[in-house]
């Protein structure tokens, strides 16, 4: 499995036409490059870059720089991050933030098994770091990088060690002394040419030599995600003051650690329930979609492990799901 070596020069000769004009790059002796890299790295994690965008300006128009961005307490950044979703991203963001102003003299360090130590970093964001902010030889393997290559020997990602692969072709991938603009490059190409559905052979700078568009047999690259249909009833205390009880003890996987109404896999209520049926409707999160029942009742009384929340209350950070829920219930008002 040997790339050609004109295969970087080939992408970086496309990016230095085609790129995206995006917030979080700066040049390369800027001293926000590393505060901009980390923020929109993590921001990024399964997220697409149009929805990135926004919350990338409102983050760095209010905080400057790193050190700004690190006294931020969890609520604040969760307020911010509110509608970007995956909210354990911005836990791990600012703890990371943490670290690196305070053990680190707000600099990155410069070894992989050392920057992995950080919260929320794994091998793709520490070699997207270690590329994008020291210009080391590294690629960043996210699904776009990891399809470009697949399509370019047209073999199943599943039958690439792609370890092994970047190995036997260091002096390949390389040889530019471009390595931050290479890291940036294979990932814009994936976004823009190598896509997904309908990848843009025709354009591509690599189609001479791509064993893809040479093969009769193509090897699909675009893998179905698994879809998990869930069924949960929603359990709503209410009072006439507007506010709704809600609890950090509900056992279900998403959302795990904040405040919800009471969640219970779905089953049949019985009729003699002190519960009233609101509404049925659909939600997703991730990989699952969700089939809720929302119940209600009126009451002065709620369990233990609830507390009272206003449903008319901006200033607390609310996740978009349980938006969803104060908007069914504030109906009832």
């Amino acid at each position: 499995m040997h790339l050609r070596t004109t295969l970087p020069k080939k992408i970086l000769a496309w990016y230095d036409n085609s790129k995206r004009n995006l917030p979080w790059r700066v040049g390369k002796k800027s001293p926000k490059k590393l505060y901009y890299r980390l923020l929109s790295e993590f921001m990024l994690q399964q997220t697409q870059v149009k929805t990135v965008i926004p919350y990338f300006n409102k983050f760095t128009s209010k905080f400057k720089t790193l050190e700004s961005f690190s006294k931020l307490s969890e609520n604040e950044i969760l307020k911010l991050w509110e509608g970007l979703g995956y909210y354990r991203r911005a836990r791990n963001l600012l703890a990371s933030s943490k670290v690196l102003v305070n053990q680190y003299n707000s600099k990155l360090p410069k070894e992989i098994n050392e920057l992995k130590k950080l919260p929320g970093i794994g091998d793709y964001t520490a070699n997207a770091l270690l590329g994008l902010v020291y210009d080391q030889p590294t690629v960043a393997l996210d699904g776009n990088v990891k399809r470009v290559f697949a399509r370019y020997l047209n073999k199943k990602e599943t039958k690439i060690n792609f370890e092994n692969f970047i190995a036997l072709n260091r002096k390949k991938l390389f040889c530019t002394n471009r390595n931050s603009d290479f890291v940036e490059a294979l990932m814009e190409f994936g976004a823009l040419i190598c896509k997904p559905k309908d990848p843009k052979c025709i354009q591509c700078c690599l189609n001479k030599s791509c064993a893809y568009l040479k093969s009769s047999n193509k090897v699909r690259t675009n893998k179905r995600k698994k879809i998990k249909v869930m069924q949960y009833d929603i359990f709503c205390y209410l009072n006439k003051r507007k506010q709704i009880a809600l609890t950090k003890e509900n056992n279900v996987g998403f959302l795990k650690n904040f405040n919800l109404p009471t969640i219970k896999k779905m089953k049949k209520i019985s009729k003699n329930t002190k519960w009233k049926f609101l509404k049925n409707y659909k939600n997703s999160i991730s990989n699952q979609k969700l089939n809720i029942n929302l119940y209600y009742r009126f009451s002065n009384k709620i369990p233990r492990s609830h507390n009272w929340h206003s449903l008319q209350n901006n200033k607390e950070f609310i996740p978009s799901f349980t938006k969803k829920i104060f908007n069914q219930v504030s109906l009832l008002f």
